[in-house]
């Protein structure tokens, strides 16, 4: 019982934390593209946001197929679950631009050199987006949570 509480818990406040981080990181590069932002600060976020996703999956991935929660064979068969999976897939789709544009500049500022600004817009847009879908999990996995099943 009380494994079941500790990975619930730690699953929900990667959502949580995951939630703020991808919002920190669209505003800080929001703030970067109008010159009043830093790259730390993004870089920062980013960092946090790529813990949450990691942790999200392992934790969720031991919930769903580990023997707790509600069984295998219900999240298999759950359309939620394939809602929930289906996003997950669409943010890590969208994160794979700024993730090598953030390594990228990781390396150059470890080098001293000037790193390229040109995308943080549509970064900023992109981290929105990957939070919205992240709300949209909560909704799916609120479905679940409660044996909603679609169709």
């Amino acid at each position: 019982m009380l494994t079941h509480w500790f990975l619930a818990a730690v699953h929900l406040l990667a959502v949580a934390l995951g939630l703020w981080a991808v919002l920190a990181r669209g505003v800080a590069l929001r703030r970067l593209g109008d010159g009043t932002g830093e790259a730390r600060s993004v870089l920062i976020a980013d960092n946090v946001w790529g813990v949450c996703a990691i942790t999200l999956l392992i934790s969720g991935g031991v919930r769903a197929f580990g023997g707790y929660e509600k069984g295998t064979d219900y999240y298999l068969h759950q359309p939620l679950f394939h809602l929930k999976m289906t996003l997950f897939v669409l943010i890590l789709l969208l994160e794979i631009a700024p993730m090598v544009t953030l390594i990228k500049w990781r390396m150059a500022l470890a080098r001293g050199v000037a790193i390229d600004t040109n995308r943080v817009g549509l970064f900023a847009r992109i981290s929105h987006i990957e939070a919205l879908l992240v709300l949209l999990m909560v909704v799916a996995a609120t479905g679940m949570a409660r044996g909603v099943m679609l169709g």
